[in-house]
């Protein structure tokens, strides 16, 4: 039986009834729509790296002239990517309209649709940081809208697509990957999103998207705890991943880390919010308490994310020299920009100068790997390395068919 990453990275199969003539063409004769044909949900995961990216240049510690405008160029460049991904993924389910629901419930594709969601919620944290101060109170409105309508739909995608894949796939646990976190993955970005947000935000609205984020928060964490613990039962029991795949590994960095940074950030705001004595009766007040709370829990649980951020970085430097290009590289990013924001946040409530530098250098860490992917992830797309049949995630996905040929 093939192991999840051989799915991922098999070059060649043994050709089934299913199998659509464009699979099976040779390189040189796959046009634009071909290729189209296979663009999928992990592509979304270049825009969780910008978007992150973005994120982190905005409130990285040792600011200086110009950096805010190196993070407003990759704030643009995530709208455009997504913006460009959105027609371009619309297009190939146009082109193959059965592509739509079996690549929801794919037990490789489907688990990054989260991908897609985790990238609105990064360019909403993004319009926090760029937009508001530029703009009027109309935009603070609107990006409160946007929290609820955003906090509905990733909920209902975490319940509905974590039951699909229960319904209709069944995993092998010795295969368990990160990317089965996916699916709640959207969940885990609201802490730091309602953190950023809640400042410019009047207080009776602060405090129920405060509270709002508080609870799904919770939620995304149990729910990455149990997929944390089926994820190192496979460690424990299976070999690792295959190298290209290892970067991939970086995924369970980043719940913890976005948990953490969602903690300290929404403890630190607690005072500003949370009413006076509504819950107890001390002498301190309630939310100096929850802030004390919020900023012990997220340093409780910041080295949790540091721990797999060793070891996958120990299992990708022992694969480097075996590792070729997948979308999976960009996990290089986006999982460990968690782990950046996390530590931004205890470097201010800690008031830290040393941790403050070591923020400012994993922020120039992560623009330098994030341009070798980019670089990475352009010169494989010429090459016909991915996004081409029979070298993408859908290339099991059968009995599904476009036109004259199939897909």
């Amino acid at each position: 039986m093939p192991t999840f990453e051989d799915r991922i990275n098999e070059p060649t199969r043994e050709k089934t009834e299913s199998d659509s003539e464009d699979e099976q063409k040779p390189f040189s004769r796959a046009g634009l729509r071909d290729r189209i044909a296979h663009f999928t949900w992990p592509w979304f995961a270049a825009t969780m790296s910008t978007g992150a990216l973005a994120v982190v240049l905005g409130q990285t510690p040792n600011q200086f002239t110009g950096l805010k405008t190196i993070g407003k160029i990759f704030f643009i460049l995530d709208i455009v990517l997504f913006l460009v991904f959105n027609a371009v993924i619309a297009t190939r389910f146009i082109l193959v309209p059965k592509k739509l629901p079996a690549s929801l419930h794919h037990p490789v594709e489907g688990l990054f649709f989260g991908a897609y969601w985790v990238s609105v919620s990064l360019i909403l944290n993004c319009a926090q940081a760029y937009g508001v101060p530029a703009s009027g109170p109309w935009l603070v409105k609107a990006l409160q809208v946007c929290f609820w309508i955003y906090c509905a739909v990733v909920f209902i995608v975490g319940v509905g697509q974590y039951y699909v894949l229960f319904q209709e796939e069944r995993l092998n646990v010795a295969d368990a990957m990160p990317a089965w976190i996916f699916p709640i993955y959207p969940l885990l970005v609201v802490g730091p999103m309602a953190g950023a947000m809640i400042p410019s935000q009047p207080r009776e609205a602060g405090w129920e998207m405060w509270v709002a984020a508080v609870s799904l928060q919770g939620i995304a964490w149990v729910v990455a705890l149990m997929m944390y613990s089926i994820y190192t039962q496979r460690l424990m029991g299976s070999s690792l991943p295959t190298p290209s795949t290892r970067p991939g590994m970086y995924v369970s960095v980043g719940p913890a880390g976005y948990t953490a940074a969602g903690l300290i950030s929404l403890g630190s705001q607690a005072p500003s919010v949370v009413p006076t004595d509504k819950w107890t009766t001390l002498d301190l007040p309630d939310g100096e308490l929850i802030k004390s709370l919020g900023v012990l829990s997220g340093l409780f649980i910041i080295m949790f994310s540091f721990w797999f951020f060793c070891i996958s970085s120990v299992a990708v430097i022992t694969g480097l020299r075996r590792m070729s290009f997948t979308l999976n590289w960009w996990a290089f990013i986006f999982p460990n920009a968690g782990l950046t924001l996390a530590a931004i946040q205890a470097g201010q409530a800690l008031n830290s100068p040393a941790i403050n530098a070591i923020c400012s250098a994993l922020t120039v860490l992560l623009v330098i790997l994030w341009l070798i992917t980019a670089t990475a992830c352009v010169r494989a797309v010429y090459r016909g390395e991915i996004l081409w049949p029979g070298k993408d995630e859908d290339k099991d996905m059968k009995g599904v068919r476009w036109g004259r040929h199939g897909a």
